[in-house]
């Protein structure tokens, strides 16, 4: 029973985490947006490097990816809760039933890796360059998030030895 309350625990504060980003992302909507805003110029990247046809310096097209990113971080916050609600829901079931009750959270911790690995540091970090910035680098924490959510993605998805 521990180990599936350790699970949904997990699963909690990641739904929790995702809340908190898309509650600062929309209260504070300048100050990240600014990050977007910074990344897809490419405004920071060393002087003269030859990617900076890939800069996207359009407010329209940057509001656009800022919106998506909210979308996604409300997608995987909406999904973890409603998965960690179903693993509690189903704590004193078999385990084949737990194991199904599984899926909606295995989904919202894949995409949760899916946007810290596609969104921030393969797009952001490769594609524009973000590397390259002193200031507006957050392949760092990118990769911080996307471990976080790997482990527990890992952990979740193992059975649990009755």
């Amino acid at each position: 029973m521990i180990v599936r309350l350790s699970k949904c625990a997990l699963l909690l504060a990641v739904a929790f985490f995702f809340t908190l980003v898309v509650f600062n992302n929309t209260t504070d909507y300048n100050s990240n947006y600014q990050f977007v805003h910074h990344v897809l110029s490419m405004d920071t990247t060393f002087p003269g490097n030859h990617g900076m046809w890939r800069s996207l310096p359009y407010p329209g097209l940057q509001t656009t990816f800022y919106a998506g990113i909210i979308s996604w971080e409300t997608v995987i916050g909406a999904l973890s809760w409603w998965g960690a609600i179903r693993l509690l829901r189903n704590l004193q079931s078999p385990s084949a039933v737990f194991q199904q009750a599984k899926s909606i959270s295995i989904a919202g911790l894949t995409l949760g890796c899916l946007l810290w690995f596609v969104a921030f540091i393969s797009v952001g970090g490769e594609w524009f360059l973000m590397w390259q910035s002193k200031t507006w680098n957050g392949q760092d924490a990118a990769f911080r998030m996307f471990t976080v959510l790997s482990l527990i993605l890992i952990y979740t998805s193992a059975p649990e030895h009755e």
